[in-house]
This record gives C-alpha cells, structure tokens and sequence, in this order.
C-alpha cells in the first residue's frame, strides 16, 4: 500500500513547513476583504499562519500578509485577526 501523501503549507510568520491541518488560513474573498478561515475551505487566496501569537508577530513584522496578498493591510484587520487567534485559544 503507499503512502497517502500530507498537504505542506509554509508559514508566512516562521516559515516552517507543516502540515495544512495544522496551520490557520487567512483569505483574501473576491471583495479584497481579509478573514481567518478556520475549516479551510472558503473561497480566496489563502496564506497559512502557525496557531501561535508569536508567528502572528513575525508575519506582522515582515509583512508576510502584504507579500501574500500583493496588497496593503491594514491595522485593523490584523487587530481583528489578532482576536480571532485568542478566540480560537491558541
């Protein structure tokens, strides 16, 4: 029997490789509208984050969002992402 191959995502923060199940996407929808996306299967370009505060800090600091998705992001909607992570409990 073979393998059954893992899906691998790069973290935009660390930049580790791991699996896709266990990174959180955050899209970018067809409105230029930036939301987490927690079942991984929404609509839109999608960059993978680790679950923890300090991936989020360093994806900030680098602007790994704003390289993803070729644009500008602004404060609030990493203030949002931000909440959206503690909700989550990571």
């Amino acid at each position: 029997m073979s393998m059954k191959k893992v899906p691998l995502r790069q973290c935009i923060g660390c930049g580790e490789m791991k699996s896709k199940k266990e990174m959180i996407r955050v899209i970018k929808t067809a409105d230029e509208e930036i939301l987490l996306d927690a079942t991984g299967r929404k609509n839109g370009r999608g960059a993978y984050l680790c679950p923890s505060m300090e991936c989020m800090k360093k994806a900030v600091k680098s602007k790994g969002l704003e390289r993803s998705f070729k644009m500008a992001i602004p404060k609030e909607v990493y203030d949002a992402l931000e909440k959206e992570m503690e909700a989550l409990g990571r």
